[in-house]
């Protein structure tokens, strides 16, 4: 198996566990297919957007582009953070605020803006297909696994409480990503012709955040047996 093949699977991944986040907000809320359809829609148009204009960026760009989001990527963990918190005092209080707030954890966010921008551009590079296309392969693969997981979730017949559980743990994962990217991206000057010629290294990555995420649903799971 080729390094291109492995990269392909590796994006694909990557994009199944960003769906999968997405999923989890529709899945324990109480959005209706109509909701999340249309999540997954935006998703896809959003994907066909930026495969369309990834051509315009290079690698040094997106670099520019993730530092100056870091502020955000703080400000997306606190409003993940105290959302979560407020969705489950809501629900013990007897109150289902679920169909409003699933929204700051499932729809598009600079963090979720960025790993398309990143994934488009390493199909790109391993890819000798159009920005359109990739968008539409990149949509694709994202709108499927929103709908897939968001349905999936959904019957397992999780209440509120545990979407806000969610929210809680992801506003701590990324409150860490804020905090180790800035060392990360000091030690490793990332380049696209380095990355389209070893792509292996996404594959094993993208497998632990998948495992990692098993298991926490997993045990949220029992726990609730």
């Amino acid at each position: 198996m080729n390094s291109t093949v492995l990269t392909v699977i590796g994006i694909l991944i990557a994009i199944f566990m960003f769906g999968i986040k997405t999923g989890l907000g529709c899945g324990f809320s109480n959005a209706g297919p109509r909701k999340i359809i249309a999540v997954a829609g935006s998703y896809f148009l959003l994907s066909v957007l930026v495969g369309s204009v990834v051509g315009n960026f290079s690698m040094e760009s997106f670099e520019n582009i993730s530092g100056l989001g870091l502020g955000v990527h703080v400000l997306l963990s606190l409003l993940l953070i105290g959302t979560g918190i407020y969705t489950q005092k809501k629900w013990n209080a007897g109150r289902d605020v679920s169909g409003h707030t699933f929204l700051v954890l499932s729809m598009p966010c600079p963090v979720c803006l960025a790993a398309l921008t990143f994934c488009c551009m390493l199909l790109a590079a391993s890819l000798e297909l159009s920005g359109l296309k990739i968008g539409l392969l990149v949509g694709t693969a994202f709108c499927i696994s929103v709908l897939v997981s968001s349905f999936g979730f959904k019957r397992l017949g999780k209440t509120p409480e545990s979407l806000g559980s969610v929210m809680l743990l992801l506003g701590i994962y990324y409150l860490l990503g804020a905090m180790i990217i800035p060392a990360y991206m000091k030690t490793k000057q990332l380049n696209l012709v380095a990355l389209s010629g070893d792509g292996a290294g996404i594959v094993p990555l993208s497998f632990s955040a998948m495992v990692i995420l098993g298991g926490f649903l997993l045990g949220n799971v029992r726990s609730n047996q």
